[in-house]
């Protein structure tokens, strides 16, 4: 048994500068750039988000520029293992999250609980 829900819209920016696409987007999104959170580090920039909604996100990419979803969950392996039995395939494993890819191509990740009031608004699977 675990729980899992939306928590993040990543926007993947392949760019040389993180800041100019931050500012793009936090414009364009009506929300300011969270300087003190700290998932703004390195190549991520956070933008504020209200705690009752998915988290917003900017991050340097090395691929083609993209919007990808996360999926917070409790128990890792066993919502890549539900995901995988709709269909789901996993792209890469890493030490605190898992690469997935749908049956309709699109990538997502899989990631260990980040918002706040955990696990209200999530899905209890048996």
């Amino acid at each position: 048994m675990h729980y899992s829900r939306l928590c993040a819209l990543l926007i993947d920016c392949n760019t040389p500068d993180i800041d100019q696409a931050a500012s793009f987007w936090a414009g364009a999104l009506g929300r300011a750039i969270d300087p003190d959170h700290p998932g703004t580090r390195g190549n991520y920039r956070m933008l504020v988000t209200p705690a009752d909604e998915p988290i917003v996100q900017i991050q340097r990419v090395e691929h083609e520029s993209r919007v990808h979803i996360d999926i917070e969950t409790d128990d890792i392996p066993a919502e890549v293992a539900r995901l995988e039995e709709l269909g789901a395939s996993v792209v890469k494993r890493l030490e605190r999250w898992v690469v997935m890819q749908a049956p309709t191509g699109q990538r997502y990740c899989v990631v260990r609980v980040q918002r706040p009031g955990f696990p209200k608004n999530a899905n209890l699977w048996t």
